[in-house]
């Protein structure tokens, strides 16, 4: 008898869900199927049932406590006469995944007595179990085999009943898991059976030792029949522990606990039997490198069965080996790297890890890493990977303290060798010829005259005798002292200029305090010597200049009242020696928070006072540090709240939102490219407690090389003491003015993109106002030509700047890497942590001008991409049912989940808190890109007295 007001069998439509009744009453939670969404890229996974034993072994017997009703999704069933015909059974794609039932006599809980909801099937429409099916023919009743199907259907068998299940078929030792992601036709279907799925007839003829039980009603004990042999079962035993697990087991899935917590389920825990299964292991993979160890149960193409348990546990194939789940290693000892050993590149350590690195000819990972340590012949090849080749350039990073400082060479008036072509300086990889009369430039193979006071003779191993007492020929970074032909003018001094916000949100804040009180404390710190000039400033809606040169006499304030055409009142006596008014200064910072505290003046004209500053610094340049606390509303510059999103700071997922990331309009860019040209770099401290507009004011530090400071919601009582932390180290740490990079390439290479905090006015050159030690430079790289097979590729950073002390240098980095052909090399070689900062870092690039919804999928489709290529083109030996992750890379599935929870591409939040991550991530340097996403775990629990 058909269900009430259901389709009569043999006329189903195609769309027919038989589980429609359940999917209306998912509020009530009942009879809804137990179904888990995939939490994988490629689709869910299937598991088989944890009872799956190899033909001819027996089962073991369900003897835990009592699991509870069945889950939601299960029909109930009334009480079951002892000469009742069999139960129908489920389709050959559906077995069981629920334990047998208790032990005879075991109470149930309180509620399973409960009736069945409404709605629900009645018990009475269950069929006679049609003959036993054969190995030549189709089962009557039975889903039609559909054409998708690659392997034959296993037929369940007749005479097993059992509950009905959601979760995927069993599959015997040397099946192979096969079969659409669609659910077959429906029509002309009777009534499933329920069963477990048995072998085909063919493969095994024996009667089968599985103890089969009859499902009871809600409550009731289950009737348990005996095996073929009249004994019962073996009781259930937990597997062993500290086994190593065989060869193709999943050393990701949970613990194999016998627990299996249902996550749709409202009666709790369950609990599963687990029965370990021996596994062949798989032939070893040529050419390619070593696997990981794999994960059982991708069905072919990534596609996932229907209805289908994602529960890792339930698998039966294995145990796990702690020691094989990717995760963190924190290694305790500091690893020394040598840059290259046997006249070979060494890859680098990860850029995580505490190391210390010996230069033997190329540069330290710290100035410069590429995203794969060889680089791929064809950009096919490089395409076909997935990966990106780029460089992560952080030209002033910090050394380790146990390694040698830097060589700093002296040419003379000559100035550096260089090549006559391309200007490539000199460095290890240059190969003399001719006894050392010329040499070959190992960027763009040119053969030059070798200056004749730089000539040597050549050893039996064709270097110069003379290479190892030469820096530049025998270590990776060096620096040449800068003649006079690169210098357009004298080396600029170093000039610290402050402009303090004391409008009345400011001053009531406690910002205005806090920013002086931390300058105060900083000038001390300020470089020594006559070369060290300050200047402040103050403003709300006019601008308040100070004259420190007043010998014996306080400082003069001098106010700007026009803020739409601004201008400075004095040429001189703004910016003074830092020698001559030191005392002033103090003086002068003490007294700011009292002259404003009650001032009542609510606009701020910030973009006029940066304009009026620069105007000040515009014959030296230098550094400009803006303390600002509320929207700029006057003067050059001014923004306003737009509409209602920085009003009511709505949440940045909404439609359109990302038009919110970029700036309100271009006069403030205008006005940061001509401060770039006079090398004026802006930093901005901003002490607010509601929306600021960040998105429009970050342009300035993003274009002249600075950086964003942000502090909100300000606190007077915590955050005084971090802005003195952040201003400290901006102007003590190693930096230098008026730079210039470029980043110089081998033939078949050349550079298609510069990103980072600079402004660029040539393709080729990159200008930075001013550069320090955490900036860093994404250049990504792009194929022009195929490359020489057995010939390395370079790459060489040329830095010009002015050190604080007034000496312009260049620091030049050569990086060398070989080439290769061969795919399986570009994933062994890959570098995890300069991957994802390329992948995060062009995330960043893209938030402002795309919907978020595309920026995290193309960050997922990035991840994705690669591990298809390696699973596609260098694991083709192995199992389709298994997951296999590159070694180099066994974290960035990790690392891009942990990205798309991160500020900036999680859908919600403040539009300011994301523009300010956008410009954080930017110029970020390598080691801190995955701290930045991945959150670090201390046990305060253990904490000693370091």
């Amino acid at each position: 008898m058909a269900a009430p007001g259901g389709p009569r069998p043999g006329n189903f439509p195609p769309n027919f869900n038989p589980n429609s009744l359940a999917n209306n009453m998912q509020n009530l939670q009942i009879n809804q199927p137990n179904q888990q969404q995939p939490n994988n890229a490629g689709g869910s996974a299937p598991r088989p049932p944890p009872n799956a034993t190899p033909f001819g072994q027996q089962a073991p017997a369900f003897a835990g406590n009592r699991p509870g009703p069945p889950p939601p999704g299960v029909f109930p069933r009334g009480p079951v006469p002892p000469n009742a015909p069999a139960q129908t059974t489920l389709p050959p794609n559906m077995v069981s995944s629920r334990p047998t039932g208790p032990p005879p006599g075991s109470q149930p809980p309180p509620f399973s007595s409960r009736p069945p909801p409404p709605g629900a099937m009645p018990s009475s429409i269950g069929r006679p179990v049609a003959p036993t099916p054969s190995a030549s023919g189709p089962r009557p009743g039975s889903y039609p085999s559909s054409p998708l199907t690659s392997a034959p259907s296993t037929p369940s068998h007749a005479n097993a009943s059992g509950p009905v299940s959601n979760g995927p078929p069993t599959f015997a030792p040397g099946m192979t898991q096969s079969g659409s992601s669609f659910p077959p036709a429906m029509g002309g279907m009777a009534r499933p059976s329920v069963g477990p799925p048995q072998p085909p007839a063919m493969l095994s003829s024996r009667p089968s030792s599985q103890p089969l039980q009859m499902r009871p009603t809600f409550g009731g004990p289950p009737t348990a029949v005996s095996s073929a042999s009249g004994q019962p079962a073996p009781p259930f035993s937990g597997p062993p522990r500290n086994m190593v697990p065989p060869m193709g087991s999943s050393p990701f899935s949970a613990p194999n606990t016998g627990m299996h917590q249902s996550m749709n389920s409202p009666y709790g825990m369950q609990t599963w039997p687990a029965q370990p299964q021996q596994v062949t292991p798989p032939p070893p993979i040529l050419g390619s490198m070593q696997q990981p160890p794999r994960m059982f149960g991708l069905p072919p193409g990534g596609q996932s069965l229907p209805n289908q348990s994602m529960s890792l546990n339930q698998t039966g194939q294995s145990k796990i080996d702690p020691n094989q789940i990717p995760r963190l290693s924190q290694s305790g000892s500091v690893i020394v790297h040598e840059t290259r050993q046997g006249n070979q590149a060494n890859p680098p350590p990860p850029a995580t890890s505490d190391y210390i690195v010996k230069d033997t000819g190329n540069c330290s990972p710290r100035y410069m890493r590429c995203t794969i340590n060889q680089v791929p012949l064809t950009v096919d090849l490089l395409s076909t990977s997935g990966m990106q080749l780029s460089l992560l350039v952080q030209p002033l990073a910090l050394p380790h303290p146990s390694e040698e400082p830097i060589h700093v060479v002296d040419f003379g008036e000559s100035g550096p060798v260089r090549c006559s072509r391309c200007k490539g300086y000199i460095n290890p990889f240059v190969k003399f010829i001719d006894q050392g009369r010329r040499f070959i430039c190992n960027l763009c193979g040119f053969t030059d005259e070798t200056p004749r006071d730089y000539h040597c003779n050549l050893g039996p191993d064709g270097r110069r005798r003379d290479a190892d007492e030469r820096p530049e020929l025998c270590r990776g970074t060096v620096e040449f002292i800068a003649s006079k032909e690169y210098m357009v003018r004298d080396p600029m001094p170093a000039v610290f200029f402050f402009l303090i916000d004391v409008s009345m949100n400011a001053t009531q804040t406690g910002a205005t305090a806090a920013a002086c009180s931390a300058i105060k404390q900083v000038i001390a710190d300020l470089p020594k010597g006559p070369r060290t000039m300050v200047g402040i400033a103050t403003f709300d809606s006019t601008i308040h200049f100070y004259n420190l040169k007043r010998a014996s006499q306080q400082p003069l304030m001098l106010i700007v009242p026009d803020v739409q055409d601004v201008y400075t009142p004095l040429e001189s006596d703004v910016i003074v020696q830092f020698s001559e008014c030191c005392e002033h200064l103090e003086m002068l910072l003490d007294n700011i928070p009292t002259m404003f505290e009650s001032n009542r003046i609510a606009d701020s004209a910030l973009g006029a006072a940066v304009k009026a500053a620069f105007l000040a610094m515009k014959s030296t340049g230098g550094k400009l540090l803006v303390f600002q606390s509320v929207l700029p509303s006057a003067g050059i510059g001014s923004l306003s709240a737009r509409e209602a999103e920085g009003r009511s700071n709505m949440s940045a997922g909404e439609k359109e939102a990302h038009k919110l990331l970029q700036p309100a309009d271009k006069t403030l860019k205008t006005m940061a490219i001509e401060f770039a040209e006079y090398q004026v770099c802006v930093d901005l401290f901003i002490t607010s407690q509601m929306y600021v507009d960040i998105a429009s004011l970050s342009v300035i530090p993003t274009t002249t090389g600075g950086q964003v400071y942000y502090y909100y919601p300000f606190s007077a009582r915590s955050d005084p003491a971090k802005l003195y932390n952040d201003l400290r180290w901006n102007v003590t740490r190693p930096q230098g003015f008026e730079a210039v990079m470029r980043v110089r390439c081998s033939q078949g290479i050349q550079v298609q993109e510069y990103s980072g905090n600079f402004c660029k006015r040539i393709p080729t050159d990159v200008d930075l106002p001013a550069i320090d030690c955490d900036k860093t430079i994404m250049v990504s790289l792009k194929h022009d030509d195929k490359l020489q097979e057995g010939f390395e590729c370079a790459f060489q950073c040329a830095l010009l700047y002015t050190t604080v002390y007034g000496q312009r240098r260049i620091r030049v980095s050569t990086l060398s890497l070989p080439c290769t052909n061969m795919l399986s090399n570009l994933f062994r070689s890959a570098d995890l942590d300069t991957q994802f900062a390329c992948i995060t870092k062009q995330a960043a690039i893209e938030i402002p001008s795309a919907h978020l919804a595309q920026v995290r999928d193309q960050a997922t489709n990035v991840c994705i991409n690669i591990l298809y290529s390696y699973r596609k083109f260098c694991a083709t030996v192995s199992s389709a049912g298994q997951l296999i992750l590159p070694e180099a890379l066994k974290m960035l599935p990790l690392y891009t989940l942990a990205l798309l929870k991160s500020t900036g591409l999680w859908p919600d939040g403040r539009i300011d808190d994301r523009s300010v991550w956008i410009n954080y991530v930017s110029p970020l340097p390598t080691p801190l890109v995955i701290p930045l996403v991945y959150p670090r775990m201390i046990a305060l629990h253990d904490l000693n007295e370091k």
